[in-house]
């Protein structure tokens, strides 16, 4: 498997909030990858799984970050890889736009 040591500037769109002159292929690999499987394309999937694993993707996905997924999309990536989360940490993963939440 190839590694860079930089984020490629197309991924400039999943990763607008960030200064991606800053980011690390392995010091923000849960980022980069909660956010591909978020809002990535099919260019921007096939270069994920070109650089990181699909152990990798999986342990992101099974430990994820507050707050940051989609419900949809988190659906969709636990089914295509046979996952399933408990119930309080899918809970806790889902981002809630509604404030009385």
């Amino acid at each position: 498997m190839k590694r860079m040591n930089k984020v490629p500037g197309f991924l400039r769109s999943v990763l607008c909030s960030y200064d991606l002159r800053k980011m690390g292929l392995e010091k923000d690999k849960e980022t980069i990858i909660t956010r591909i499987l978020n809002y990535g394309d099919w260019n921007d999937l096939k270069w994920l799984y070109s650089i990181y694993t699909e152990n990798d993707i999986k342990r992101v996905i099974t430990h994820p970050f507050r707050g940051s997924w989609f419900d949809k999309a988190l659906n969709f990536w636990e089914k295509m890889l046979n996952l399933r989360l408990p119930h309080k940490i899918r809970k806790k993963a889902l981002l809630h736009i509604n404030p009385n939440f």
